[in-house]
């Protein structure tokens, strides 16, 4: 790793090198976290679809990303706290199994309105424990990052058993997702209680400053963590619109077993996965993280091009996942936990979720389901299914991804970091004499 991007020895704890069987033990809760939520959310849109109720995908989708506004800060100022992270995790998939359970007698009724609800409390509970596995796994690899990408392969591999198994069993458009999803979050939820204990490290009072993570605030005295927060916020409206609506496209374009063909984006996140150590050594985080984001565009233009009687683009813009998801999500999570002091950790990775799987993902979805609804909708109905008329959809992420390029090239700067990690450093540090003169 390039010697701008500052080492994790000031903010992370020294920790031994971690135990094979530990190592193993983090590698399977990534594989079961990734279970859970690739067994129904990829083809969520599809489901919906083909059960009457496509006029709610987009908003299905944003209600989702809502789950991941609210909740996270919440649950990571929690585990910075009070409660060890492995037992919030376990306590969070326990409810959450029983909550997926609830889904296909709504879907199959088709109660919209209920449907939704549903997807939204679900969706509090879950999308904090994708912090919290990070969290987790930082924590215990003792200060060695460089680790990381090979404990979050687990997670794109459980992605791809589920996407293969769903497919297999012919359950790509069927509310029986729900019930995989649920087998495996309550699956989770009893693993989770043997992980190695994660106690909380920040001390002090809970205030309304912790729910909204207002200590990781301070990150933002440095101007690559703004610049960071933005390109983030445009690069998850792309993601959000690729959950939202890649299933249904794939399957207006005739393609079959669409989970099946979903599931080729994470092998090729397998594929790149491992390679993030060695592309950041030659490229360095800003290059790495670049190629991540602006590969989004990339993809949508291949949708486009698809949509005039070229099907297999589809599929290799869907093979570019590896891309996309390992060198923005992977190296996104790497660089929060760099630059975040050990007492803020766990509230820094929620806000990353916050960004890029909360507030881009709920304006992605809210914006991408008007176009759709507005443009793609009224084909489908009237039977025409007008494939051409999906290029005013993928017009949205094309222009964040370029708007996106733009900031990071111009504005994003590596050689500012230890300067103003001192800064951040050093507030923190007031902020805890201020806090025990206070409690003293």
């Amino acid at each position: 790793m390039p010697s701008s991007f500052p080492s994790g020895a000031s903010s992370t704890p020294a920790l031994s090198r971690p135990s094979g069987s530990l190592f193993i033990r983090l590698c399977a809760m990534m594989l079961l976290e990734f279970i859970v939520f690739g067994s129904w959310f990829a083809t969520l849109g599809l489901v919906l679809a083909t059960n009457g109720l496509d006029m709610i995908i987009g908003t299905a989708y944003s209600f989702a990303a809502l789950g991941a506004i609210f909740s996270p800060m919440l649950l990571g100022a929690i585990a910075d706290r009070y409660i060890s992270s492995q037992k919030v995790l376990a306590g969070v998939h326990m409810v959450g199994g029983i909550l997926l359970l609830l889904l296909p007698g709504l879907v199959a009724a088709q109660a919209g309105g209920a449907v939704l609800g549903l997807i939204l409390v679900y969706m509090l509970f879950f999308m904090p424990t994708l912090g919290l596995t990070n969290t987790i796994a930082f924590r215990h690899l003792g200060g060695n990052d460089k680790l990381f990408p090979y404990v979050r392969v687990f997670g794109t591999i459980g992605w791809i058993v589920a996407g293969l198994g769903v497919g297999w069993a012919g359950l790509s458009a069927s509310t029986g997702v729900f019930v995989v999803a649920a087998v495996a979050s309550f699956a989770l939820g009893i693993y989770a209680f043997t992980l190695p204990k994660t106690p909380p490290t920040g001390g002090g009072r809970f205030s309304f400053g912790d729910l909204v993570g207002a200590k990781s605030w301070v990150l933002f005295r440095q101007r690559n963590f703004v610049i960071f927060g933005i390109c983030a916020l445009l690069t998850t409206i792309c993601l959000a619109t690729y959950n939202a609506y890649a299933a249904p496209f794939l399957g207006a374009l005739g393609i079959e077993n669409v989970a099946g063909v979903l599931a080729i984006g994470q092998i090729s996140e397998v594929i790149f996965i491992v390679t993030i150590p060695f592309v950041l050594v030659r490229l360095g985080m800003k290059w790495a993280l670049l190629g991540g984001m602006v590969m989004w565009g990339v993809r949508f233009v291949l949708f486009m091009l698809a949509a005039g009687d070229m099907p297999w683009l589809a599929i290799v813009g869907i093979a570019l996942h590896g891309i996309c998801n390992d060198f923005f999500l992977i190296l996104g999570a790497m660089y929060v936990d760099q630059v975040a002091p050990v007492a803020l950790k766990a509230q820094a990775q929620s806000y990353f979720l916050f960004v890029s799987t909360g507030l881009g993902a709920f304006l992605g979805s809210l914006v991408a389901g008007q176009v759709y609804n507005a443009v793609v909708a009224p084909s489908v109905a009237s039977g025409e299914s007008d494939l051409g008329a999906w290029s005013a959809l993928w017009l949205l992420p094309i222009g964040a991804s370029a708007v996106t390029a733009v900031l990071w090239i111009v504005f994003f700067r590596m050689s500012e970091h230890r300067a103003t990690e001192a800064a951040v450093l050093a507030d923190v540090a007031a902020q805890r004499d201020i806090a025990a003169e206070r409690t003293s």
